[in-house]
């Protein structure tokens, strides 16, 4: 059964930082490409950054780029999301996603919530003063 487990919401100030974590079991340790989705009150759920099974390719929304930093450590089956420089748009319930990708060159990742077969039950974020 697989299972993914968000941790390390809360609150935070604009400007600030925040590290998410993702614990994934009943998977093999580097079989599966992984992401992370928000969604916003309000809003539908958004794509924000991907990464291979491998860790080596990753993508991001552009909204992000350059604040958060996604990394993976398979010996650990957990993924991470490093968030600095927070704005309250970031503001949202952040959901780890997994997917089985057993690409040979390992650095396939995908940025559609309908290609993930698993996810969490989320975890909220919220940026303000």
């Amino acid at each position: 059964q697989v299972q993914l487990v968000e941790s390390g919401g809360g609150l935070v100030q604009p400007g600030g930082s925040m590290m998410l974590s993702c614990a994934a079991s009943g998977l093999t340790a580097g079989s599966y490409a992984m992401g992370w989705f928000r969604q916003a009150p309000g809003k539908e759920r958004e794509f924000v950054v991907a990464i291979s099974r491998s860790g080596g390719s990753t993508y991001y929304v552009d909204s992000v780029k350059g604040r958060f930093t996604i990394s993976r450590d398979n010996a650990k089956n957990t993924l991470y999301l490093q968030m600095s420089s927070l704005k309250p748009e970031d503001t949202a319930v952040y959901y780890c996603a997994a997917t089985i990708s057993l690409d040979y060159a390992r650095s396939t990742y995908y940025t559609r919530s309908r290609d993930y077969a698993y996810w969490g039950q989320g975890t909220r974020v919220t940026v303000s003063s």
